[in-house]
């Protein structure tokens, strides 16, 4: 596995508190990513405050894990930014908060030159997959997506 660099922490984004992705946001999941073939890959410990019910994390921080891993899939497979234009998510078995880390996986499925589309995965520390999402991007050409949303380009997220 190859780890992806989070550009943005040290870009002239001051105020970066991406609630998914910033390590500067006390708050946030502060989750990080590597590349393994054609997945893009995250490993994380939820805590108690992601909880839902007890014990389980909740299944709207689920769904931002599947959102936040595809976005990342984005930046890295399709060398671009983009934004969510559909998440739908199914709910396999509960995800345990068990200080066990947990394994999230984002593959693409489908891209054309307008929207892609990532299949993703929340496994436990046993690797049981307990949610699977569909996520569709819409794809930003890459002038507008380095002029408007700060993509860095493809070659910043890796050493």
């Amino acid at each position: 596995m190859r780890k992806i660099i989070n550009p943005f922490v040290n870009s002239k984004q001051h105020d970066y508190k991406c609630f998914g992705c910033s390590p500067l946001n006390n708050i946030g999941l502060q989750l990080e990513f590597w590349e393994d073939g054609e997945e893009v890959v995250c490993k994380w410990i939820p805590g108690k405050q992601f909880e839902g019910y007890r014990n389980v994390v909740h299944g709207g921080i689920q769904a931002t894990l599947h959102d936040e891993v595809a976005s990342w899939a984005v930046y890295t497979q399709c060398k671009t930014a983009g934004v969510t234009s559909n998440l739908n998510v199914r709910y396999k078995n509960p995800l345990m908060i068990k200080d066990d880390e947990i394994t999230i996986r984002a593959r693409v499925e489908s891209v054309n030159r307008r929207l892609a589309v990532f299949e993703t995965t929340i496994e436990d520390s046993q690797g049981k997959v307990c949610s699977i999402g569909k996520v569709t991007y819409f794809l930003f050409p890459k002038d507008i997506a380095k002029d408007k949303y700060q993509y860095p380009g493809e070659n910043a997220f890796y050493e």
